[in-house]
């Protein structure tokens, strides 16, 4: 039919290496700026503001950093494995772009979740790190992460690589799953999710709303710097296209040399 075809042209279009690049570029500073308010705010509010927790004193005020960084650890991984599915089945080089450069970003977030879920477990359970199942699901979520970035650097052929690490992030994803419904499943020392959408948070408004202000801004950060690594492995990948010769050439002679 003469209009899918149509559509699945301008999908195409819309998808390449440099529509993304230019649109992209419009994108950054609505997700840049807004990212530095909220943290800004998020930050001040849960770590001078908010009232102290009943049973766990100060030392709660850990999860205004833990908590969206677990969740973004998460929806990063979930990332790689969409455009997994992108790139396999329909050979979208901007996927695998996006993918390369959401990797690393997510792995940070993985490991600031470690990190201060230690720091917070130390006080509540009195030890930095028990092989609770949560914790070391999210362990090897860090690991998985590792591998997909190895994978992106194992090869010459950066078309090998991406597909490499595409299948890693195929299989990983069945971790997901685990890592949330594992305080569920098993008997483990870690609290249940702090949010959930069929049910009234538990914690008081001046204990979540600075929490969400926080998962808001760090989701739009994560986007921020996703995109902004996207555009650098765009213009390395594509180096050889005219039209990035062009905006080397139109950005100067020291990006010329560069």
């Amino acid at each position: 039919m003469k209009w899918l075809r149509d559509l699945w042209a301008a999908f195409e279009r819309t998808v390449s290496p440099r529509h993304f690049y230019e649109l992209s570029g419009r994108w950054l500073p609505w997700l840049a700026w807004p990212a530095a308010v909220l943290l800004a705010v998020g930050l001040v509010w849960g770590l001078a503001f908010a009232p102290p927790d009943y049973q766990q004193g100060n030392s709660y005020r850990i999860i205004f950093i833990h908590v969206p960084s677990a969740s973004l650890a998460m929806g990063g991984y979930l990332l790689l494995a969409v455009c997994a599915v992108i790139s396999l089945v329909w050979r979208v080089k901007t996927a695998e772009m996006v993918a390369k450069a959401a990797a690393p970003v997510g792995a940070l977030f993985c490991f600031f979740a470690l990190v201060t879920g230690s720091l917070w477990g130390k006080p509540t359970w009195g030890t930095y790190w028990v092989w609770d199942a949560r914790l070391t699901s999210m362990l090897l979520l860090l690991f998985l992460y590792m591998g997909v970035i190895a994978l992106h650097n194992a090869y010459e052929d950066a078309a090998q690589g991406s597909k490499a690490s595409a299948i890693l992030a195929l299989v990983g994803v069945v971790n997901l799953p685990i890592i949330k419904y594992s305080v569920q499943w098993w008997n483990t020392l870690h609290q249940g999710s702090t949010f959930r959408i069929t049910e009234r948070p538990t914690m008081p408004p001046e204990m979540y709303l600075p929490l969400l202000v926080m998962l808001l801004g760090l989701y739009l950060l994560f986007g921020a710097l996703v995109i902004q690594r996207s555009r650098h492995e765009i213009l390395r990948r594509e180096r050889r296209s005219q039209w990035v010769r062009n905006i080397i050439l139109a950005s100067g002679p020291a990006a010329g040399r560069a």
